[in-house]
């Protein structure tokens, strides 16, 4: 399992603009991205009865993990199941392929046909429902704008409209009443391999912004 460097920073809009000139003129425009540069992202977020994900994100816990189902820009051909480790500043990603009929049958609590998935993060996931009791917990939708560079393998994203869903597990309803996790901040977040270039380094330099605790799934988890 390899890990990678993770920092987030909530920034504000001015922060915003500064950092975007400054990145624009030395990374690439993730591929992924659309003509504007953005793609729009929402996950379903899974945890406990006791809440175990969000207390262990609150608490500080170094060594935690949390369940995702997640789509990008409303298509629902491409649907990922997610799982994402920490430890410290490092994580890793692990995610699997799932159909929107497979989808619908995990929120409707029909899982057996998991265990026989060929996938082993599907059979996993299906355990974890099982023995630790996951189950839906809350809707996360916002905006992303991507950036990488090859040196480091790093990729830069700003990340903002940040809205809940509140009580809707739907992640198939495209009109949902969202409302803005908190004050919507803006969130900067660096991920890299084994060095960052000092070049990105430079450019991320801003007066008293430090790396912080943000969790959009658990600002979102406020709101229910």
């Amino acid at each position: 399992m390899k890990f990678r460097h993770e920092y987030k920073y909530r920034i504000n809009y001015f922060d915003y603009l500064i950092l975007k000139r400054r990145i624009q003129l030395i990374m690439d425009v993730d591929p992924h991205a659309s003509e504007s540069g953005q793609y729009f992202i929402r996950s379903l977020y899974f945890d406990n009865i006791y809440d175990k994900a969000l207390k262990e994100k609150l608490y500080g816990v170094n060594n935690r993990e949390k369940f995702r189902i997640r789509i990008y820009n409303n298509d629902f051909s491409h649907i990922n199941l997610e799982k994402k480790s920490k430890i410290n500043s490092l994580c890793n990603k692990v995610s699997a392929c799932l159909s929107r009929e497979e989808t619908e049958k995990i929120l409707k609590g029909d899982i057996e046909w998991m265990i026989e998935s060929g996938d082993k993060l599907v059979q996993e996931f299906y355990l974890k429902i099982k023995n630790n009791g996951l189950a839906p917990k809350v809707i996360v939708d916002y905006t992303r704008e991507p950036y990488v560079f090859k040196a480091g393998n790093v990729r830069l994203t700003f990340d903002y409209n940040i809205k809940t869903g509140m009580y809707n597990h739907d992640i198939f309803d495209i009109d949902m009443a969202t409302v803005p996790a908190m004050d919507s901040p803006i969130l900067l977040e660096v991920k890299y391999d084994e060095f960052i270039p000092s070049v990105i380094k430079d450019a991320l330099q801003l007066e008293n912004r430090r790396s912080g605790a943000f969790s959009k799934y658990a600002a979102c988890r406020m709101y229910g």
